[in-house]
C-alpha cells in the first residue's frame, strides 16, 4: 500500500475542503490538527484552491496529510502537485491522471462506483478508490455487493457520510477511510469558526477510534482464589459467576485472574472500533504497544497490551 493511502486509512476520516480565501487555510489546517485530524482534501472548485495547498505545505509539518480534490484533468493534478499536494482525488476515472500518479507512487482516488470502472482501476493497479457520491448510488449496501466480486478493492465513500453514521462506515471490512465536508463546513471556513472546526474534528476521531471500557481485571493468587472473589460479589451485587481457564468473570465487567497477572493491581481492557488505528493514534500520544502480547483470530489482531502501566493497572485493547 501506497504510504500516503496507509496514513489515510489509519486516519479513518479524509475532509473534503472549501476554501474561498487562501487566508483562511493555515488557520483552518491548524484547527483540524488540534482536532485531531491533520488531513485535507482541498477541492479545485475555487480559484484559492492552489494558493491554499501552497500555504499549508509551506508549514512544513510532517502530520498533515494534504491533497486535492476535484482533480478532473491531467493539468489539474500537475498544478496540485506542483503547488504542494501529496494525494490526488478525482470524482470520476481519468486514465490519464491515474497513470501519471501510479508512474510517481503518488495515491490517487479516482471516483469509480461500477463493475466496470473498478476494474480499471484495479488494472492500472489500484486497491482503493473513491465511492462518490454514496449515498446517490446506494451507500453500504452498494460497495458490499462491489466487495463480493472485488474482494481485494477497498473503498472512501464521500456524499452522505457524517458524524451519525461515520462508524457504522468504518465498521465495514471494505471501507478503507471515508470523506465527507461536515467537519469543516464551507460556512463555517468563511465564518472563521475554527473552534467549532475543531470539536467536530475532535469528536470525529473519538468516533473512529470508539474508545470504551470493557471490563475491569483482578489479580488473584490461584483458581481458587479468583473464583472466591467472583462468589463474593455474586453474593454482594447478584453479578453471575463465569468460571474461564486462566480467569473467572463476575459479571461481563470484572474479570477475575486466576494468577499474579499483568498489572500491579490488575487491568483495565478498552475496546476500539481499529486496533490498528488504536494503535497508531497511542503512538503519537506517548504509549507503546507490547506486541509479544498480541492475541489474534486468523491474520486479525484482536486484542494486545500497552507497555505502560497507569496507576498500577495494565491496558489492553479489544477490538470491538
Amino acid at each position: 500500500m501506497n504510504e500516503m493511502m496507509k496514513k489515510m486509512s489509519l486516519m479513518g476520516v479524509v475532509p473534503v475542503v472549501v476554501v474561498d480565501d487562501a487566508k483562511d487555510a493555515v488557520p483552518l489546517a491548524k484547527a483540524m490538527k488540534e482536532g485531531g485530524v491533520p488531513c485535507y482534501e482541498v477541492t479545485l472548485r475555487t480559484a484559492a484552491a492552489l494558493d491554499a495547498i501552497s500555504s499549508i505545505a509551506a508549514l512544513g509539518d510532517k502530520d498533515m496529510i494534504l491533497g486535492a480534490g476535484s482533480v478532473i484533468t491531467l493539468d489539474n493534478c500537475k498544478d496540485a502537485l506542483s503547488a504542494g499536494a501529496t494525494f490526488i482525488v478525482s470524482p470520476g476515472f481519468n486514465p490519464q491522471v491515474v497513470e501519471y500518479c501510479v508512474e510517481r507512487d503518488i495515491a490517487v482516488l479516482p471516483g469509480c462506483v461500477t463493475p466496470t470502472e473498478i476494474m480499471q482501476a484495479m488494472e492500472m493497479g489500484l486497491d482503493t478508490v473513491k465511492f462518490f457520491p454514496a449515498n446517490v448510488y446506494g451507500g453500504l449496501s452498494a460497495m458490499k455487493a462491489l466487495s463480493g466480486p472485488f474482494p481485494k478493492m477497498k473503498f472512501i465513500p464521500t456524499g452522505g457520510v457524517n458524524g451519525a453514521n461515520l462508524a457504522e462506515y468504518l465498521a465495514a471490512p471494505f471501507i478503507r477511510a471515508v470523506g465527507g465536508s461536515w467537519l469543516c463546513a464551507k460556512a463555517d471556513v468563511n465564518a472563521g469558526n475554527f473552534d467549532k472546526i475543531t470539536a467536530l474534528c475532535r469528536e470525529a476521531r473519538q468516533n473512529v477510534l470508539g474508545f470504551e471500557i470493557a471490563h475491569i481485571g483482578i489479580n488473584t493468587t490461584d483458581k481458587d482464589a479468583s473464583l472466591a472473589v467472583c462468589r463474593t460479589l455474586n453474593k454482594a451485587f447478584d453479578l453471575p459467576v463465569k468460571e474461564g481457564n486462566s480467569s473467572n468473570f463476575a459479571s461481563s465487567a470484572i474479570e477475575v485472574m486466576n494468577s499474579q497477572y499483568l498489572g500491579a493491581n490488575g487491568h483495565i481492557a478498552v475496546r476500539t472500533n481499529s486496533l490498528e488505528r488504536a494503535i497508531a493514534e497511542l503512538e503519537a500520544r506517548g504509549f507503546q504497544a507490547d506486541l509479544s502480547t498480541a492475541k489474534f483470530k486468523g491474520d486479525k489482531m484482536i486484542a494486545v497490551y500497552l507497555k505502560q502501566e497507569i496507576g498500577g493497572f495494565a491496558f489492553h485493547l479489544l477490538q470491538k
